[in-house]
């Protein structure tokens, strides 16, 4: 990881007339991700498997941690540069405690043009039946929570800690009611762990208020025993469901974003696929990522960060934090998804990245 960025001589290239920052690649600073805890009460085996995350790992410190001060701070100098939208995660954000607080506070942020940011929070849904209200009540816009079966079984075998699905799908619908929509419902396809359970799913959420959104096993950080044979293409998984529940294609919401779009045509709602490892959208990439301690990361898949706490625990004024996450950002050439396909299994182990518990999904 590096030491904090140095900004001297560095000159930060900006959209003409809007002052929105642009990395090498023309790609505008939109979404910026906060990781507010790097612990979850899941051992998923995608993310944070038993075999590493066991009893005896060494979580951060409460002091190692962001506080809300500082969570507030950089999304208020972020949104100065061009971001809409706010995205909290892990670990699983509603471990984090007072995390109504935090999203009170950032509620209150407005972006250069005055307008609210747009807040989400994605989650594994264990706490959303009993928090759901008191989310709202705080300013938060919508959720995102992940739902990878729903078969009890496989789905306590995937998240390795027993507990059982009909309590997730009873905190969807308390958060439907309580205005947190629309809610998508993420589902990382596993092959041979989850796939048989793509068109359950889909049965399921058809014809309700609910996104489902499919995504590609994908290789972040080292610990998930990543295999590109485990990978179910999102093409295959569209002609899955389209042999049973036709689908049309939909174009994007806005730019950037990371699902391609498919409606039922029968009006029953639509799905979504996240295609970074077949169909990589480096593109159009519009999010940077802070981690738990408080690192910039500019890809999901980077192998270094830079320390933004320590800028901010050493005293620099907003201006100077400003022309530190400029500098970052429009330097900024990632495009891994893209690459990833060059780079041979050897090359690809040994390229060090970030565990998605640490930077956020």
């Amino acid at each position: 990881m590096t030491n904090a960025p140095s900004t001297a001589g560095s000159a930060a290239r900006r959209l003409p007339s809007t002052g929105v920052i642009t990395d090498r690649l023309d790609r505008p600073m939109r979404d910026l991700r906060i990781s507010v805890t790097d612990r979850c009460n899941f051992r998923c085996v995608y993310c944070m498997p038993k075999t590493v995350f066991g009893r005896d790992y060494a979580f951060l410190e409460r002091d190692e941690l962001l506080n809300f001060d500082e969570i507030t701070r950089l999304a208020r100098v972020a949104a100065a540069h061009g971001v809409e939208k706010l995205r909290l995660t892990g670990g699983e954000p509603l471990l984090r405690r007072g995390i109504e607080e935090l999203i009170a506070r950032l509620a209150e942020l407005r972006t250069a043009d005055g307008r609210p940011l747009e807040i989400a929070l994605t989650t594994n849904g264990a706490a959303l039946a009993v928090k759901a209200a008191a989310l709202k009540a705080a300013g938060l816009t919508r959720v995102t929570v992940s739902v990878d079966s729903l078969d009890d079984g496989v789905f306590q075998a995937m998240n390795d800690v027993r507990f059982p699905i009909s309590r997730v799908l009873e905190g969807l619908h308390v958060a439907h009611d309580a205005g947190l929509g629309p809610i998508k419902i993420n589902m990382v396809v596993k092959r041979g762990a989850n796939d048989h359970e793509v068109l359950p799913m889909a049965r399921h959420f058809h014809g309700t208020p609910f996104s489902l959104r499919f995504i590609e096993y994908m290789d972040v950080g080292t610990s998930n025993g990543w295999s590109l044979d485990e990978v179910v293409p999102s093409a295959e998984i569209v002609e899955m469901i389209d042999r049973e529940m036709p689908l049309e294609p939909l174009g994007p919401h806005v730019p950037g974003e990371t699902a391609a779009r498919w409606r039922f045509r029968d009006g029953g709602g639509e799905i979504g696929v996240i295609s970074s490892v077949t169909k990589a959208f480096c593109g159009t990439c519009n999010r940077a990522r802070i981690s738990t301690e408080g690192r910039l990361y500019t890809c999901l898949f980077a192998s270094t960060g830079h320390d933004l706490r320590a800028l901010m625990r050493g005293g620099v004024d907003d201006a100077g934090l400003a022309a530190a996450m400029g500098a970052i950002w429009g330097a900024r050439d990632d495009r891994y998804s893209e690459v990833r396909a060059s780079l041979t299994p050897a090359l690809r182990a040994a390229r060090p990245k970030i565990e998605m518990s640490y930077i956020g999904g």
